[in-house]
Protein backbone atom coordinates (compact mmCIF):
# COMPACT_ATOMS: atom_id res chain seq x y z
CA UNK A 1 0.00 0.00 0.00
CA UNK A 2 1.41 3.38 -0.97
CA UNK A 3 2.70 5.94 1.52
CA UNK A 4 3.06 3.25 4.18
CA UNK A 5 6.81 3.33 4.76
CA UNK A 6 8.38 0.42 6.51
CA UNK A 7 10.83 2.64 8.35
CA UNK A 8 7.99 4.59 9.96
CA UNK A 9 6.15 1.45 11.00
CA UNK A 10 9.38 0.23 12.59
CA UNK A 11 9.75 3.58 14.32
CA UNK A 12 6.24 3.29 15.76
CA UNK A 13 6.78 -0.29 16.89
CA UNK A 14 10.14 0.56 18.47
CA UNK A 15 8.54 3.44 20.36
CA UNK A 16 5.72 1.24 21.66
CA UNK A 17 8.10 -1.53 22.67
CA UNK A 18 10.33 1.00 24.41
CA UNK A 19 7.39 2.17 26.51
CA UNK A 20 6.06 -1.37 26.93
CA UNK A 21 2.77 -0.25 25.43
CA UNK A 22 0.25 -1.75 23.06
CA UNK A 23 -1.25 1.42 21.67
CA UNK A 24 -2.82 2.22 18.35
CA UNK A 25 -2.73 5.66 16.81
CA UNK A 26 -6.19 7.11 17.36
CA UNK A 27 -8.48 8.75 14.87
CA UNK A 28 -8.37 11.89 16.99
CA UNK A 29 -4.56 11.99 16.83
CA UNK A 30 -4.57 11.60 13.08
CA UNK A 31 -7.36 14.09 12.47
CA UNK A 32 -5.47 16.66 14.56
CA UNK A 33 -2.42 16.30 12.36
CA UNK A 34 -4.24 15.99 9.04
CA UNK A 35 -3.77 19.06 6.78
CA UNK A 36 -6.66 20.66 4.88
CA UNK A 37 -5.53 19.07 1.62
CA UNK A 38 -6.46 15.64 2.93
CA UNK A 39 -9.90 16.69 4.18
CA UNK A 40 -11.61 16.35 0.80
CA UNK A 41 -14.36 13.75 0.53
CA UNK A 42 -12.99 10.68 -1.27
CA UNK A 43 -14.35 7.15 -1.09
CA UNK A 44 -13.25 4.04 -2.94
CA UNK A 45 -15.00 0.71 -3.28
CA UNK A 46 -12.75 -2.15 -4.31
CA UNK A 47 -13.53 -5.75 -5.11
CA UNK A 48 -10.72 -7.28 -3.11
CA UNK A 49 -7.86 -6.75 -0.70
CA UNK A 50 -4.39 -5.78 -1.91
CA UNK A 51 -3.27 -9.39 -1.69
CA UNK A 52 -6.26 -10.81 -3.57
CA UNK A 53 -7.19 -11.29 -7.20
CA UNK A 54 -10.59 -10.33 -8.60
CA UNK A 55 -12.76 -12.56 -10.73
CA UNK A 56 -14.21 -12.12 -14.21
CA UNK A 57 -17.74 -13.53 -14.21
CA UNK A 58 -18.65 -15.41 -17.38
CA UNK A 59 -22.40 -14.98 -17.08
CA UNK A 60 -23.81 -11.80 -15.54
CA UNK A 61 -27.30 -13.28 -15.83
CA UNK A 62 -26.49 -15.11 -12.61
CA UNK A 63 -26.51 -11.67 -10.98
CA UNK A 64 -29.82 -10.67 -12.67
CA UNK A 65 -28.21 -7.74 -14.48
CA UNK A 66 -28.88 -6.04 -17.78
CA UNK A 67 -26.61 -7.46 -20.45
CA UNK A 68 -26.02 -4.84 -23.14
CA UNK A 69 -23.02 -6.31 -24.91
CA UNK A 70 -22.50 -9.94 -24.01
CA UNK A 71 -22.57 -12.36 -21.12
CA UNK A 72 -19.56 -11.54 -18.99
CA UNK A 73 -18.83 -9.01 -16.26
CA UNK A 74 -16.52 -8.36 -13.32
CA UNK A 75 -17.52 -10.00 -10.05
CA UNK A 76 -17.25 -6.78 -8.02
CA UNK A 77 -19.25 -4.59 -10.41
CA UNK A 78 -21.82 -7.33 -10.97
CA UNK A 79 -22.33 -7.88 -7.25
CA UNK A 80 -22.64 -4.15 -6.56
CA UNK A 81 -25.22 -3.67 -9.27
CA UNK A 82 -27.13 -6.72 -8.10
CA UNK A 83 -27.43 -5.13 -4.67
CA UNK A 84 -28.26 -1.63 -5.91
CA UNK A 85 -30.05 -2.16 -9.24
CA UNK A 86 -31.22 -5.75 -9.61
CA UNK A 87 -33.45 -6.12 -12.67
CA UNK A 88 -33.03 -2.34 -13.07
CA UNK A 89 -35.02 -1.76 -9.90
CA UNK A 90 -33.89 0.12 -6.80
CA UNK A 91 -34.06 -1.56 -3.37
CA UNK A 92 -37.32 -1.01 -1.51
CA UNK A 93 -35.49 0.63 1.38
CA UNK A 94 -32.28 2.64 1.62
CA UNK A 95 -29.18 0.55 2.29
CA UNK A 96 -26.20 1.60 4.38
CA UNK A 97 -22.55 1.26 3.35
CA UNK A 98 -22.28 -1.73 5.68
CA UNK A 99 -25.32 -3.41 4.19
CA UNK A 100 -24.19 -2.86 0.60
CA UNK A 101 -20.67 -4.21 1.08
CA UNK A 102 -21.84 -7.09 3.29
CA UNK A 103 -24.44 -8.06 0.69
CA UNK A 104 -21.75 -7.95 -2.00
CA UNK A 105 -19.54 -10.23 0.08
CA UNK A 106 -22.41 -12.66 0.67
CA UNK A 107 -23.24 -12.86 -3.02
CA UNK A 108 -19.61 -13.34 -4.01
CA UNK A 109 -19.19 -16.04 -1.38
CA UNK A 110 -22.31 -17.88 -2.55
CA UNK A 111 -20.90 -17.96 -6.07
CA UNK A 112 -17.54 -19.32 -4.93
CA UNK A 113 -15.47 -16.14 -4.89
CA UNK A 114 -13.27 -15.53 -1.83
CA UNK A 115 -12.48 -11.87 -2.54
CA UNK A 116 -13.38 -9.35 0.19
CA UNK A 117 -15.02 -6.09 -0.91
CA UNK A 118 -13.82 -3.08 1.03
CA UNK A 119 -14.33 0.63 1.40
CA UNK A 120 -11.52 3.12 1.94
CA UNK A 121 -12.05 6.80 2.63
CA UNK A 122 -10.23 10.04 3.29
CA UNK A 123 -12.40 10.74 6.36
CA UNK A 124 -13.92 8.64 9.16
CA UNK A 125 -17.41 8.32 7.67
CA UNK A 126 -20.41 6.65 9.30
CA UNK A 127 -20.76 3.36 7.44
CA UNK A 128 -24.28 2.92 8.84
CA UNK A 129 -25.33 6.02 6.90
CA UNK A 130 -27.26 5.66 3.63
CA UNK A 131 -25.11 4.47 0.75
CA UNK A 132 -25.07 6.91 -2.13
CA UNK A 133 -22.65 7.61 -4.94
CA UNK A 134 -23.64 11.27 -4.82
CA UNK A 135 -24.41 12.86 -1.41
CA UNK A 136 -27.20 15.38 -0.97
CA UNK A 137 -24.75 18.25 -0.54
CA UNK A 138 -23.16 17.63 -3.97
CA UNK A 139 -25.53 19.83 -5.96
CA UNK A 140 -23.13 20.81 -8.76
CA UNK A 141 -22.10 19.07 -11.96
CA UNK A 142 -21.77 15.29 -11.97
CA UNK A 143 -18.84 13.95 -13.99
CA UNK A 144 -17.58 10.43 -14.61
CA UNK A 145 -14.59 8.66 -16.12
CA UNK A 146 -15.32 5.02 -16.91
CA UNK A 147 -12.63 2.61 -18.12
CA UNK A 148 -13.18 -0.93 -19.36
CA UNK A 149 -10.28 -2.94 -20.77
CA UNK A 150 -10.76 -6.43 -22.19
CA UNK A 151 -7.21 -6.56 -23.62
CA UNK A 152 -8.68 -7.72 -26.90
CA UNK A 153 -6.35 -10.08 -28.74
CA UNK A 154 -4.00 -10.69 -25.82
CA UNK A 155 -3.23 -14.30 -25.09
CA UNK A 156 -3.07 -15.01 -22.25
CA UNK A 157 -4.70 -12.13 -20.44
CA UNK A 158 -7.80 -11.30 -22.50
CA UNK A 159 -10.86 -10.55 -20.38
CA UNK A 160 -14.49 -10.71 -21.43
CA UNK A 161 -16.51 -8.63 -18.97
CA UNK A 162 -14.94 -5.22 -18.60
CA UNK A 163 -16.86 -3.53 -21.41
CA UNK A 164 -20.12 -4.81 -19.92
CA UNK A 165 -19.13 -3.48 -16.51
CA UNK A 166 -18.77 0.02 -17.92
CA UNK A 167 -22.00 -0.12 -19.92
CA UNK A 168 -23.99 -1.47 -16.97
CA UNK A 169 -22.58 1.06 -14.52
CA UNK A 170 -23.05 3.88 -17.01
CA UNK A 171 -26.74 3.05 -17.31
CA UNK A 172 -27.03 2.91 -13.52
CA UNK A 173 -25.42 6.30 -12.83
CA UNK A 174 -27.46 7.96 -15.58
CA UNK A 175 -30.79 6.40 -14.61
CA UNK A 176 -30.41 6.65 -10.84
CA UNK A 177 -27.93 9.44 -10.12
CA UNK A 178 -28.60 11.92 -12.89
CA UNK A 179 -25.25 11.83 -14.67
CA UNK A 180 -25.54 13.25 -18.18
CA UNK A 181 -24.01 11.70 -21.29
CA UNK A 182 -21.96 14.80 -22.09
CA UNK A 183 -20.23 14.61 -18.71
CA UNK A 184 -19.26 10.93 -18.95
CA UNK A 185 -15.92 9.98 -20.52
CA UNK A 186 -15.70 6.33 -21.58
CA UNK A 187 -12.43 4.60 -22.52
CA UNK A 188 -12.72 1.05 -23.89
CA UNK A 189 -10.77 -1.14 -26.31
CA UNK A 190 -13.87 -1.90 -28.34
CA UNK A 191 -13.00 0.00 -31.52
CA UNK A 192 -15.72 2.58 -30.83
CA UNK A 193 -14.50 4.57 -27.83
CA UNK A 194 -11.23 6.25 -27.05
CA UNK A 195 -8.58 3.61 -26.41
CA UNK A 196 -7.66 3.08 -22.73
CA UNK A 197 -3.96 3.70 -23.26
CA UNK A 198 -1.84 4.90 -20.36
CA UNK A 199 -1.60 8.48 -21.59
CA UNK A 200 -5.33 8.65 -22.33
CA UNK A 201 -6.28 7.33 -18.90
CA UNK A 202 -3.99 9.77 -17.10
CA UNK A 203 -5.24 12.67 -19.22
CA UNK A 204 -8.88 11.73 -18.54
CA UNK A 205 -8.21 11.62 -14.80
CA UNK A 206 -6.37 14.94 -14.84
CA UNK A 207 -9.10 16.58 -16.91
CA UNK A 208 -11.99 15.52 -14.69
CA UNK A 209 -10.15 16.77 -11.61
CA UNK A 210 -9.20 20.08 -13.25
CA UNK A 211 -12.77 20.60 -14.53
CA UNK A 212 -14.42 20.12 -11.14
CA UNK A 213 -15.09 22.59 -8.35
CA UNK A 214 -16.74 22.77 -4.95
CA UNK A 215 -20.17 21.14 -4.95
CA UNK A 216 -19.43 18.84 -7.90
CA UNK A 217 -19.42 15.04 -7.79
CA UNK A 218 -17.01 12.71 -9.61
CA UNK A 219 -17.47 9.00 -10.23
CA UNK A 220 -14.55 6.90 -11.44
CA UNK A 221 -14.94 3.30 -12.59
CA UNK A 222 -12.10 1.02 -13.62
CA UNK A 223 -12.62 -2.55 -14.80
CA UNK A 224 -9.57 -4.37 -16.05
CA UNK A 225 -6.34 -5.93 -14.88
CA UNK A 226 -4.61 -4.77 -11.71
CA UNK A 227 -1.22 -5.93 -10.55
CA UNK A 228 1.55 -5.58 -7.97
CA UNK A 229 4.98 -4.22 -8.87
CA UNK A 230 8.19 -4.12 -6.94
CA UNK A 231 8.20 -0.90 -4.94
CA UNK A 232 9.90 1.98 -6.71
CA UNK A 233 12.81 3.89 -5.20
CA UNK A 234 10.60 5.63 -2.63
CA UNK A 235 10.86 2.51 -0.40
CA UNK A 236 7.39 3.21 0.94
CA UNK A 237 5.65 -0.14 0.68
CA UNK A 238 5.36 -2.35 3.75
CA UNK A 239 5.12 -5.50 1.63
CA UNK A 240 7.69 -4.28 -0.91
CA UNK A 241 5.12 -3.82 -3.71
CA UNK A 242 3.16 -1.02 -5.34
CA UNK A 243 -0.39 -1.69 -6.52
CA UNK A 244 -0.99 -0.64 -10.13
CA UNK A 245 -3.51 -0.46 -12.97
CA UNK A 246 -2.70 -2.10 -16.31
CA UNK A 247 -3.58 0.17 -19.25
CA UNK A 248 -4.09 -1.35 -22.68
CA UNK A 249 -0.51 -0.52 -23.67
CA UNK A 250 1.14 -1.53 -20.40
CA UNK A 251 3.61 -3.78 -22.19
CA UNK A 252 4.97 -0.81 -24.12
CA UNK A 253 4.45 2.10 -21.74
CA UNK A 254 4.19 0.59 -18.28
CA UNK A 255 1.63 0.56 -15.47
CA UNK A 256 -0.13 3.32 -13.57
CA UNK A 257 1.13 2.99 -10.01
CA UNK A 258 -0.80 3.83 -6.85
CA UNK A 259 1.59 6.74 -6.33
CA UNK A 260 0.51 8.22 -9.67
CA UNK A 261 -3.18 7.82 -8.84
CA UNK A 262 -2.66 9.43 -5.45
CA UNK A 263 -0.87 12.41 -6.95
CA UNK A 264 -3.46 12.93 -9.71
CA UNK A 265 -6.74 12.14 -7.96
CA UNK A 266 -6.22 12.70 -4.24
CA UNK A 267 -3.75 15.54 -3.92
CA UNK A 268 -5.29 17.69 -6.66
CA UNK A 269 -8.99 17.18 -5.88
CA UNK A 270 -10.59 20.63 -5.47
CA UNK A 271 -11.89 21.43 -2.00
CA UNK A 272 -15.59 20.68 -1.65
CA UNK A 273 -15.63 18.15 -4.50
CA UNK A 274 -17.00 14.68 -3.74
CA UNK A 275 -15.27 11.70 -5.39
CA UNK A 276 -16.24 8.02 -5.46
CA UNK A 277 -14.11 5.42 -7.21
CA UNK A 278 -15.06 1.83 -8.03
CA UNK A 279 -12.01 -0.33 -8.72
CA UNK A 280 -12.88 -3.75 -10.13
CA UNK A 281 -9.44 -5.26 -10.53
CA UNK A 282 -6.91 -7.42 -8.74
CA UNK A 283 -4.84 -6.03 -5.84
CA UNK A 284 -6.99 -2.89 -5.62
CA UNK A 285 -7.77 -2.68 -1.91
CA UNK A 286 -5.80 0.45 -1.05
CA UNK A 287 -4.76 1.64 -4.49
CA UNK A 288 -5.76 5.28 -3.77
CA UNK A 289 -3.85 5.29 -0.45
CA UNK A 290 -6.76 6.53 1.68
CA UNK A 291 -6.29 6.41 5.45
CA UNK A 292 -9.59 4.84 6.61
CA UNK A 293 -10.66 1.31 5.80
CA UNK A 294 -13.68 -1.00 6.21
CA UNK A 295 -13.44 -4.64 5.14
CA UNK A 296 -16.66 -6.55 4.60
CA UNK A 297 -15.34 -9.74 6.20
CA UNK A 298 -17.50 -9.60 9.32
CA UNK A 299 -14.67 -8.37 11.55
CA UNK A 300 -15.54 -4.64 11.61
CA UNK A 301 -18.54 -2.65 12.79
CA UNK A 302 -17.11 0.73 11.84
CA UNK A 303 -14.55 2.21 9.50
CA UNK A 304 -11.12 2.40 11.11
CA UNK A 305 -7.84 4.19 10.66
CA UNK A 306 -5.53 1.83 8.83
CA UNK A 307 -2.84 1.11 11.41
CA UNK A 308 -0.38 0.08 8.70
CA UNK A 309 -0.27 3.46 7.05
CA UNK A 310 2.64 5.85 7.19
CA UNK A 311 1.00 8.76 8.99
CA UNK A 312 4.08 10.94 8.93
CA UNK A 313 4.53 10.62 5.17
CA UNK A 314 0.81 11.05 4.51
CA UNK A 315 0.55 14.20 6.59
CA UNK A 316 3.78 15.85 5.47
CA UNK A 317 3.04 14.98 1.83
CA UNK A 318 0.29 17.61 2.05
CA UNK A 319 2.49 20.13 3.83
CA UNK A 320 1.01 19.43 7.25
CA UNK A 321 2.91 19.11 10.50
CA UNK A 322 2.67 16.47 13.18
CA UNK A 323 1.20 17.64 16.45
CA UNK A 324 -0.25 16.48 19.75
CA UNK A 325 -0.19 12.83 20.70
CA UNK A 326 0.75 11.80 17.16
CA UNK A 327 3.80 14.03 17.21
CA UNK A 328 4.79 12.71 20.61
CA UNK A 329 4.55 9.15 19.32
CA UNK A 330 6.98 9.97 16.55
CA UNK A 331 9.26 11.75 18.99
CA UNK A 332 8.71 15.18 17.42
Amino acid sequence: MGRFLRRIRKKINDKLEENNEEKEITTRDFEEAKPDGLRTDIRMISGCEDSQTSADVYNVNSFQLPDPAGRAGGACTSALLNVLYKDEQLPETDLSFTEVLSAMREQLSEKGYDQIPQLTASNPIDINHKFDLVPDEATGTRRAVMIGINYVGDSPGELSGCHNDVLNMKKYIMDVHGFEEDNIVVLMDDGEHEEPMKENIINAYKTVIASSESGDAIFLHYSGHGTKLRDDDRNEEEDGYDEALCPRDFQQNGMIRDDDLYDILVKDLPKGTHLVSLMDCCHSGTILDLPYIFKADGSQEEIKLDQKLDLEALVTKFGGQLMGALGALFGK
